[in-house]
């Protein structure tokens, strides 16, 4: 369960990355409105999933849901550069959540 809250947590945290970005500064109302019910969700699930999994864990795999979800939205919808570097150090970020779930 608390797992299942993490992911969820941080596929929020994407979303709420997202629409900040095409909120284009808090100017356009609906990405902004997205943001600030997304936010406040994420982090709520991550107190949620904190009960149970350990401080460092827990943060340590929202953010990375967060920030490889985040890069990987950027590249497939706002046409941002997928660059070997780039991509390598996504899946580094990949490889640190999946070593971080099997340390537990």
């Amino acid at each position: 369960m608390p797992w299942g809250l993490l992911v969820v947590a941080g596929l929020l945290e994407i979303v709420w990355a997202a629409a900040m970005k095409q909120s284009a500064g808090f100017t356009r109302p609906i990405p902004t409105l997205i943001m600030i019910a997304a936010m406040p969700a994420s982090f709520a699930l991550l107190a949620m999933a904190m009960k149970s999994l350990p401080l460092g864990t827990a943060y340590m795999v929202w953010t990375g849901i967060g920030a490889a979800g985040a890069f990987i939205f950027g590249v497939i919808w706002l046409g941002e550069a997928a660059t070997p570097i780039r991509l390598l150090a996504a899946a580094m970020i990949a490889g640190g959540i999946v070593l971080m779930k099997l340390a537990n």
